[in-house]
């Protein structure tokens, strides 16, 4: 990107997030708009998974999979549709990998957390795994720490023998698809970000993008490790959270989203 238009990118953007401080009722959750069930390019899909292994019981008692739900997809969506040209529904869908069914195949894109302790079964390890070869994308979120790193690894490695997880490099394409983003910070969690911290474990303080990758070197897999990118988009509207973290976090969400939709 041109720096002229990394700008005007960057300003439109903390707009977008000066605009959502302003109009906090936004964190009200309303019912089902129109267009629901609209064909469009893109849509928020939250990854549901059981069988979970030690804490991450999330928001309502749902599940790890339900942390931040549904505020963090309701305001990422709404900068998506702001500051991009994405046709992009505006209520997110949550699809099970738990069900027999194809439904997680409709969709390029999806996203899931807490899986320090996710602990998927065979049948649901061989769906992912299949999902993503066929090209899918799965940006995972909200982990810290070796124990829950240590987790979340015994579960990969049984859905991806055969694939190493990497460090992404700057370089590579996903961080330069729409923003540059060479100079990523630690994204936190609204009450440590509050309090003046960017890490919630004392063995979680260094920030890791990590991927894996196919045959083509195609990132698949994005995890966000030692980071909380969905408090990020929850708490925009709120004026204690860093801006600079709300910033990065709408960033880097859609460049995974034209990454996906691209490569």
């Amino acid at each position: 990107m041109r720096p002229r238009r990394v700008i005007q990118a960057t300003f439109l953007l903390a707009f977008f997030v000066a605009a959502l401080v302003a109009q906090r009722g936004y964190r009200q959750y309303y019912d089902e708009p129109a267009d629901t069930a609209e064909k469009t390019e893109w849509a928020f899909v939250r990854l549901r998974y059981t069988n979970q292994g030690f804490g991450g019981f999330g928001r309502r008692g749902r599940g790890g999979w339900a942390t931040d739900w549904p505020e963090a997809d309701m305001h990422f969506i709404e900068g998506v549709r702001r500051l991009s040209r994405i046709h992009t529904r505006s209520v997110g869908k949550i699809v099970d990998i738990d069900l027999d069914n194809d439904e997680i195949y409709k969709w390029p894109w999806a996203y899931t957390l807490e899986v320090g302790g996710w602990d998927l079964n065979d049948r649901q390890t061989a769906k992912l795994r299949d999902y993503l070869l066929r090209g899918g994308f799965l940006m995972i979120d909200d982990f810290h720490g070796e124990y829950e790193w240590d987790g979340f690894v015994r579960t990969m490695n049984r859905i991806f023998p055969d694939r190493p997880i990497v460090e992404m490099e700057n370089s590579d394409p996903v961080f330069h698809v729409l923003y540059d983003l060479n100079d990523r910070i630690q994204v936190a969690n609204v009450s440590w970000a509050k309090a003046g911290y960017t890490y919630e474990r004392e063995d979680g303080k260094i920030p890791h993008w990590r991927g894996i990758y196919d045959d083509k070197n195609r990132l698949m897999v994005a995890i966000c490790f030692n980071m909380d990118y969905g408090d990020a988009w929850e708490w925009a509207d709120d004026p204690g959270y860093p801006a600079k973290m709300t910033i990065e976090a709408y960033q880097l969400g859609i460049n995974y989203i034209i990454y996906s939709m691209t490569h």
